[in-house]
């Protein structure tokens, strides 16, 4: 058995309160649980300082002395307790404010005491508050080392294991519990090749590293590990996967698709819309499923991509479904690919909540008389029925749970090819562990003739330029998006809102028809508000960020942002999307107030800088770090990252995925007696994680 699987109980000095505590709080039960609760920094006391060197913009710092004065001021809930303390190159004062009985009994004057603290300055004197204290011959594991400080959680300070119990802990259960050496997880050859150290030094030297050297070297070792075991679990998934999961095989790309491309369709695809179809039409083909993602900024054109693909499925005498997130985008997905296919002989039908003469079209699909079905949600019912399903495309796939995504799965017979898309670019270092059990395509290329969105930073003090711009806007004929964060006043936040804005555009442009949108709507107020924009019967629309996707006004040449500073990048990028659809110059305006965070200024600049979707997802990542980007905690990375970051660790990222990919490419299944290690490694880790790579 592995040490590291021992429970918590059998640690000396942890008691049933402190173990049901670290159980409920922190998920952590066993040896290699507490161990994984790496240090969230150091604090270095390796160095004794002398008191006429330290300064009040200094961090924590030791001091070794004796105290020279000790005395009780004020009185009541103001009393305290202090001492002057020397070290013979200069005096400072220490303050206590609780404790005190406890703080005298340990004072006396004779012995030299270690102290240690973070130095501050009232009324012009040199103090430190609340030190800690021990006596220089009985110093404890800290002194003298790098010292490790722990994240805990209100409910286990209050109880007293605060982050010194914790290193306490973890001393006791390195030096008493834990003589043996724990399993290592490399094979021995990784770590000489790549000069890892090993397991049991690296868990050590993390926890309780003797200087900076050590410590750089056990957190590349541990990180490593995590992203090592990340990649090579993904990649053995997929692995296994293609090999397992049979799909239907596509003979041919098909007359309906030469004839689209000859006779029907509008404008020359890109280049990287012909790349994406032929990696389409390569797994079609292949006999395995299809699992593809497919990549494209706003306006790229994965609808056509998407369409080309759904063509070669009918083509092969099948049936094709496109599910979207809400009924706007799946209206304007039926609309447009309807238009596409008008004058072919192609069947296609929309299928949502709202969908009337619902019993004939779903007896018409079961019939296989629908070739294409457009829908939302309302796809995955029951009652829908594929009389021979050969391909579900999801677009803005992030937007469904994953047992959603599983339900279109197991309409097919066999289970179709899967496409998911996405107009949210995802950063490649994310890409590659989030979806790295998926192929990826990138369409990396805008359709020529398109004018890049021309984005400009303003502060509410331009307001009234602002609609001397809007105004000149409007009597081109132009419309006007304006996005608000909220829909009613917040009294924690100050920003505008939604049902302002609203009243003061109204005010402001009374001369023009303003509409609202947003998310508490009715369904049914919700979409004649919409249609009326589209329409063109309104020539303002104030909303929430229900326009993000699925609303396509080509007329609509300015997206004005309000509060941007409240959006990520990601998300203004998306809003910035609705506009620049026809062929008209068109603009993007982040309002803010003139105090920003130097990040959010940072933000704000990178919007106006650039328009790439890619080089924004990056930034995105660098400044937020991966959160619940594109949904990973939903359905993403397969293990927990205890020590790395996608963001900070994105070269370790892509080295740990090449060695992954080498050393499975010598022994795809992990069998040689030198892998039996990291293969035992991956199925502790896979026990308690989900495997939901086949449905993408």
């Amino acid at each position: 058995m592995d040490i590291l699987q021992t429970d918590i109980k059998y640690i000396t000095g942890l008691g049933p309160k402190w173990r049901t505590l670290f159980m409920e709080d922190m998920n952590i039960s066993t040896f290699d649980d507490l161990l994984q609760l790496y240090p969230y920094k150091y604090v270095d006391r390796s160095r004794i300082f002398q008191i006429r060197d330290i300064s009040t913009d200094m961090s924590y710092i030791q001091l070794c002395g004796r105290f020279v004065t000790l005395q009780t001021v004020g009185a009541g809930p103001q009393q305290r307790l202090s001492a002057i303390f020397t070290d013979g190159t200069g005096q400072i004062e220490v303050v206590w404010f609780k404790g005190l009985a406890y703080v005298q009994n340990q004072i006396n004057y004779t012995d030299e005491f270690m102290l240690f603290g973070k130095p501050s300055s009232f009324g012009g004197r040199l103090n430190i508050v609340h030190p800690e204290l021990e006596r220089a011959d009985r110093v404890s594991i800290s002194a003298g080392t790098i010292q490790p400080m722990y994240n805990t959680s209100e409910r286990m300070k209050k109880a007293g294991l605060n982050s010194k119990a914790i290193q306490k802990l973890m001393n006791q259960m390195f030096n008493v519990q834990m003589q043996a050496t724990v399993n290592e997880t490399l094979p021995y050859r990784l770590l000489s090749e790549y000069h890892l150290v090993n397991r049991s030094t690296a868990l050590r030297s993390i926890h309780f590293p003797k200087d900076q050297k050590e410590l750089e070297k056990a957190s590349f070792r541990m990180k490593f590990e995590e992203l090592f075991f990340v990649q090579l679990g993904i990649l053995r998934n997929r692995n296994v996967n293609r090999h397992k999961q049979v799909g239907i095989k596509f003979s041919e790309s098909g007359q309906l698709l030469a004839d689209f491309y000859k006779k029907y369709i509008p404008f020359e695809p890109t280049n990287a819309q012909k790349r994406v179809v032929h990696e389409i039409w390569r797994d079609l083909q292949s006999g395995h499923q299809m699992n593809r993602l497919v990549q494209g900024d706003v306006g790229s054109g994965k609808t056509l991509v998407a369409l080309m693909a759904m063509l070669i499925a009918v083509g092969n005498n099948l049936q094709a479904c496109m599910m979207a997130p809400t009924e706007i985008l799946a209206t304007q997905h039926y609309e447009g690919l309807s238009a596409f296919v008008k004058d072919m002989p192609i069947r296609v039908e929309l299928l949502t909540g709202s969908t009337k003469k619902k019993e004939r079209l779903l007896n018409d699909l079961r019939e296989g008389k629908i070739d294409i079905l457009v829908g939302t949600h309302a796809l995955i019912e029951d009652s829908v029925v594929f009389a021979r399903l050969g391909l579900a495309i999801i677009d803005e796939q992030h937007r469904f749970g994953v047992q959603q995504r599983a339900k279109l799965w197991k309409k097919g017979i066999v289970p179709p090819h899967i496409l998911v898309m996405t107009a949210t670019p995802i950063p490649r270092t994310l890409a590659m562990t989030v979806y790295g059990d998926l192929d990826v395509s990138v369409i990396d290329e805008l359709p020529p003739g398109r004018k890049p969105v021309r984005t400009e930073h303003y502060f509410h003090y331009k307001r009234n330029a602002l609609n001397a711009f809007l105004r000149q806007q409007l009597l081109l004929g132009r419309q006007i998006y304006v996005v608000y964060p909220l829909i009613d006043e917040s009294e924690s936040l100050d920003y505008k809102n939604l049902s302002e804005g609203y009243e003061y555009m109204k005010e402001a442009f009374k001369e023009y028809n303003v509409c609202m949108v947003h998310g508490k709507m009715k369904p049914d107020e919700k979409e004649a508000a919409m249609q009326s924009f589209i329409k063109g019967e309104s020539h303002i629309m104030v909303a929430t960020t229900v326009i993000e996707v699925g609303v396509n006004v080509p007329n609509a040449s300015v997206m004005i942002i309000e509060s941007a500073e409240r959006f990520g990048l990601s998300q203004l990028h998306q809003l910035r999307g609705r506009v620049g659809r026809g062929a008209d110059q068109s603009f993007c305006i982040l309002m803010t107030s003139e105090k920003l965070a130097r990040e959010t200024r940072q933000r704000m600049q990178i919007m106006v800088d650039t328009t790439d979707g890619f080089r924004i997802a990056e930034a995105d990542l660098q400044l937020r770090g991966p959160g619940n980007i594109d949904g990973t905690q939903q359905s993403g990375l397969p293990f927990t990252l205890h020590i790395a970051d996608l963001a900070r660790d994105a070269r370790l990222v892509q080295y740990t995925r090449e060695i992954a990919e080498k050393v499975l490419s010598e022994d795809p299944l992990l069998q040689h007696p030198d892998n039996q290690c990291m293969a035992m490694r991956l199925n502790t880790l896979k026990a308690s994680s989900i495997n939901w790579s086949t449905i993408s």
